[in-house]
C-alpha cells in the first residue's frame, strides 16, 4: 500500500471521528435537557423505520403483500408488545395469504 493511500485513510478517519468525538468530550459533564434526551432516544426507531419500510414494500411483486405484513405487525405490536410474536404473526398471516392467493 502506498503512502498516499495510507495518508488518505488516516485523513478520512480523522475527518469522520472528529465530529463524533468533540461533542462527546465537550458535553460529557453537562446533562442534556429532557427534550434532547427524548429526541436522541427516538433516533434508532426512526432509522430502523426508514430502513425497513421501503424494503417491506418490495418483498413481493405486489406492494399490497408488504403493506399487509406491515399492518399486521403494527396491530400485533399494539397488543402483544413482544418482538418475536410480532414477527411470527406477520409471517403467519403472509404465509396464509400466499397459500390462499
Amino acid at each position: 500500500m502506498s503512502d498516499s493511500v495510507l495518508l488518505l485513510i488516516v485523513g478520512m478517519s480523522v475527518v469522520t471521528l472528529l465530529p463524533r468525538l468533540l461533542p462527546f468530550f465537550i458535553l460529557s459533564d453537562k446533562p442534556l435537557p429532557p427534550f434532547w434526551q427524548n429526541v436522541l432516544g427516538n433516533i434508532p426507531y426512526a432509522i430502523l423505520g426508514a430502513l425497513v419500510f421501503p424494503g417491506s414494500l418490495k418483498i413481493h411483486e405486489d406492494m399490497w403483500y408488504g403493506l399487509i405484513g406491515i399492518l399486521v405487525a403494527i396491530v400485533a405490536s399494539w397488543f402483544v408488545k413482544n418482538v418475536i410474536w410480532v414477527v411470527v404473526s406477520s409471517v403467519a398471516v403472509l404465509t396464509i395469504i400466499s397459500v390462499v392467493w
